[in-house]
């Protein structure tokens, strides 16, 4: 049941990050802390829709 999904970045919209999640034990959308090389900074990468 585990999912590839994309991660975006919250601020200028990169999608850098590719991750899995479990849809049974976690329904609501990944949201994670990472560096986005194009903003240059840690920021919150959220879930593609």
């Amino acid at each position: 049941m585990r999912d590839d999904t994309i991660l975006r970045c919250s601020e200028c919209g990169e999608e850098n990050y590719i991750s899995t999640r479990n849809k049974k034990k976690h329904p609501e959308k990944l949201e994670i802390k990472k560096y986005c090389s194009k903003c240059r900074k840690m920021t919150v990468h959220k879930e593609k829709k």
